[in-house]
C-alpha cells in the first residue's frame, strides 16, 4: 500500500488540554483517516469541543502533538493549517450578498477573478443555492445561511473540515434534511469532515466512525454499528440511543438481578461465575409476539403505553424498581385494537445474543 494513502487525515498523538486542575482533554490518541465523515460525540463538557477547536489551532494543547496528514502542525496558527471550521453561529457577512461570503476568503489569497467565479459558482450549485448569489444573509432561512457557511468553507478546498455543531440551530425537520445533505455534499466532494454534535441520532446517520466521549476520553471508536449494537462500556450503552441497563451477578448463563427474576443471557465465557455485571438490552430487540424457538422469556406488567406515529413504546415491570422499555413498529398490519394498555400482563423475550453484559 501506498504510505501517503495509510497516512491519516488528523492524528492526535498524546493531547491533553488542562484548566488548571482539571482537564477538558486528557492523553487522547486518536487517527481519523482522509476522506471519512468522522464524529466526536458526547454529553456537554465531554472535551469534543476543545478537542475540535486543537485541531484547529484555535487551542493549544497543553500537552501532545495534532498531526495534518502527517505533518506535525501543533505550533502552527489556523490561517496556517489545511482545515476551515463551520460554526453553530454562521458567522456571516450581513452586509455581503451569498455569493460575495463564499468568495471571501479566495479574495484575501488573490484568487484570479475568473477562477473565483468559477469556484464560487460551483460551490453554490453544489449547495443548492446557485439561484441566490446576490441575496443577502438576513432574508435567508436557517438552512440556506448554514449552506452558505458550509460553502464558504469548502470552496477553500481544505484538507479538513471541522464542524461544530453546525445543525443545533435548526428546526428538527430541517435538521433531519441537512444531516442528510451534508453526508451527500461530504461524500461528493470527499474531504475529510470532522464533527462534534451531542445527537446520538445524528452521529449514526451521518458517521463512517463515531468517537464517543466521556470525561475527555473515548470511551468507544468504531462504526455507527459498532458502537451501537456492541457498546464497550455502560457509559457508551447509555448515551448512545436507549438502552434497558440492569445490574446483577452472573452464573451459569443467567444474571440474577439485585431485585427480580433472573435473567437468561446465554454462556459468557469471557465472564466469570460470581461477578457482578450490567445486562443492556435495546428496546427495539425485546419481542411481545411472534417468539422464536430458544428466546428468553420473561413475564411483567405494562405500565404505560407511548404512542409516537410510527412506533409504540410499552414501559413494562419486571419487577419492583425494574422498569423496561419496548420497542414496536406500527406497521400496515397492526390495529390500534392490537395494542396493549396499562395493567396488562404479556409475555416477551429476547434471542440470547442480542442481550449484551458488561463486566
Amino acid at each position: 500500500m501506498d504510505a501517503t494513502a495509510a497516512t491519516p487525515a488528523v492524528r492526535l498523538d498524546g493531547v491533553s488540554k488542562q484548566f488548571g486542575d482539571s482537564y477538558a482533554v486528557h492523553r487522547l490518541d486518536l487517527d481519523i483517516d482522509a476522506g471519512h465523515f468522522f464524529s466526536l460525540l458526547g454529553p456537554s463538557g465531554c472535551g469534543k469541543t476543545s478537542t475540535l477547536r486543537m485541531i484547529g489551532g484555535f487551542s493549544d494543547p497543553t500537552e501532545g502533538s495534532v498531526l495534518l496528514a502527517g505533518e506535525d502542525v501543533t505550533a502552527l496558527p489556523p490561517n496556517r493549517r489545511n482545515v476551515n471550521t463551520v460554526f453553530q453561529s454562521y458567522a456571516l457577512f450581513d452586509h455581503l450578498g451569498v455569493a460575495d461570503n463564499v468568495a471571501f476568503g479566495l479574495k484575501r489569497k488573490g484568487v484570479p477573478k475568473a477562477e473565483l467565479r468559477r469556484r464560487v459558482g460551483e460551490m453554490l450549485d453544489l449547495v443548492q443555492l446557485g439561484g441566490l448569489a446576490d441575496r443577502k444573509p438576513r432574508t435567508l432561512s436557517g438552512g440556506q445561511r448554514q449552506r452558505v457557511a458550509l460553502a464558504r468553507a469548502l470552496v477553500n478546498r481544505p484538507a479538513v473540515l471541522l464542524l461544530d455543531e453546525p445543525l443545533a440551530a435548526l428546526d428538527l425537520k430541517l435538521r433531519r434534511q441537512m444531516q442528510v445533505e451534508l453526508k451527500q455534499i461530504q461524500r461528493e466532494v470527499g474531504i475529510t469532515f470532522v464533527f462534534v454534535t451531542h445527537d446520538q441520532d445524528e452521529a449514526l446517520t451521518m458517521s463512517d466512525r463515531i468517537a464517543v466521549m466521556n470525561e475527555g476520553r473515548i470511551e468507544q471508536c468504531g462504526t455507527p454499528e459498532d458502537v451501537y449494537e456492541h457498546p464497550a462500556s455502560r457509559f457508551v450503552a447509555s448515551f448512545l440511543g436507549t438502552s434497558n441497563l440492569m445490574t446483577g451477578t452472573y452464573r451459569g448463563g443467567e444474571v440474577a438481578l439485585e431485585q427480580g427474576p433472573a435473567l437468561p443471557v446465554g454462556a459468557r465465557k469471557d465472564i466469570a461465575d460470581g461477578s457482578a455485571v450490567s445486562v443492556s438490552v435495546r428496546p427495539e430487540k425485546i419481542w411481545l409476539s411472534d417468539f422464536e424457538p430458544g428466546m428468553s422469556m420473561l413475564r411483567g406488567v405494562i405500565r404505560e403505553t407511548v404512542y409516537s406515529g410510527p412506533t409504540t413504546t410499552y414501559l413494562i415491570e419486571l419487577a419492583p424498581g425494574v422498569t423496561l422499555s419496548v420497542l414496536e413498529q406500527n406497521t400496515a398490519r397492526a390495529r390500534m385494537e392490537d395494542r396493549w394498555s396499562g395493567g396488562e400482563t404479556v409475555e416477551f423475550g429476547w434471542r440470547p445474543e442480542h442481550c449484551l453484559v458488561l463486566a
